[in-house]
């Protein structure tokens, strides 16, 4: 079952970074090409333990839809989605959260199984987990990006002194 494991560094409170990674308007706005959108279930705010999203894609030139459910929360340290129907025959994402003096350390551990088997692992190998890794990178960044400017204060609801 292929792995991606990706760290980024944040300059960015980690209350901060868990909050913005559950947010479905900034997954939508950061997927590019791919012109994600959420289509059912929790389709605007932060998604949060037990709620579940389903997400409507152009991959490969081919429309598609994943549907997930968040299964762990440890605020803020981190969460887990899995899916629950879609392409893959399986999916976990394990999203992670490290306080570091000023930043946060975001870790992300985005397992995997394709199907049909045998034609699915040579994918893996061919295409598929170098076209992941590029789509998670890609999204970190526009994540990363947000959060390192003003940007942020657009997707998080904040009292009078700043606070989430």
């Amino acid at each position: 079952m292929p792995t991606i494991l990706l760290e980024t560094i944040i300059n960015a409170p980690i209350d901060r970074c868990y909050d913005l990674a559950r947010s479905i308007e900034l997954h939508q706005d950061g997927a590019g090409k791919t012109k994600e959108k959420a289509i059912h279930g929790i389709t605007s705010g932060l998604i949060d333990l037990g709620e579940s999203v389903t997400w409507r894609a152009k991959h490969f030139g081919i429309w598609q839809k994943l549907k997930v459910q968040i299964i762990e929360t440890d605020r803020p340290k981190s969460f887990t989605d899995v899916m629950i129907k879609g392409t893959f025959k399986t999916m976990k994402h394990v999203h992670s959260f490290e306080a570091n003096g000023n930043t946060t350390i975001m870790t992300d551990n985005f397992t995997y199984e394709s199907p049909l088997y045998v034609l699915g692992r040579l994918a893996d190998r061919l295409f598929l987990k170098k076209y992941m890794t590029e789509f998670l990178i890609h999204k970190n960044e526009v994540f990363k990006e947000v959060l390192e400017s003003k940007e942020w204060q657009k997707y998080l609801k904040t009292n009078d002194d700043g606070q989430i």
